[in-house]
């Protein structure tokens, strides 16, 4: 018997607590991290940078600003002003983190990758909907940016999601690039 079918053995074995927290327990702490990452680097960028004041990290390059993000990412709607928006924003979020939680935990368990790149996403999601909730708005200070182009202001949650995508884009390019060769 070879070892995953021994460890599937072990994992049908445990109790659906003990199983779910094995299964997820890498995802879990790559969630967890970015959310608390997140959420120091935010602390510190509002407690040493006032409001709307910017501070050069890489002359003509990078820039550490601090603004305020009422909108979606990267700064989505962020200038419509509608009743409610920081609820719904809210809502939007929590929804949007339920909906990634419920699909991860049905992905099959050889799906490591992309439960690594959902991690990356869902950590970012509960530091942004930290910040929404807590707040009405989201802390953003990254500002990147190249003569008079200047990229959205971002933080740490909002680099995790884009991450978090780009490693499921990565993982479904490389799953669809072995089929396309053993067909």
């Amino acid at each position: 018997m070879g070892d995953k079918a021994k460890e599937n053995i072990r994992c049908k074995a445990r109790s659906t607590p003990t199983r779910l927290f094995y299964e997820f327990r890498w995802p879990l702490i790559i969630a967890t991290l970015v959310a608390l990452v997140d959420q120091i680097t935010k602390a510190a960028v509002v407690s040493r940078l006032p409001l709307h004041t910017s501070v050069p990290v890489v002359e003509n390059m990078v820039n550490l600003i601090h603004i305020r993000n009422t909108g979606a990412a990267f700064g989505f709607m962020n200038t419509v002003d509608v009743p409610f928006k920081s609820t719904i924003m809210t809502l939007v979020g929590g929804v949007a983190l339920f909906v990634i939680l419920a699909y991860t935990v049905k992905l099959p368990t050889e799906e490591k990758v992309a439960k690594i790149g959902l991690a990356m996403i869902t950590g970012g999601a509960i530091g942004n909907l930290i910040d929404r909730a807590t707040a009405g708005y989201v802390v953003d200070f990254v500002d990147i940016y190249w003569l008079d182009y200047h990229f959205w202001a971002f933080n740490v949650a909002d680099a995790a999601i884009t991450l978090g995508v780009l490693t499921i884009i990565l993982e479904l390019l490389r799953q669809d690039s072995h089929v396309s060769k053993t067909s």
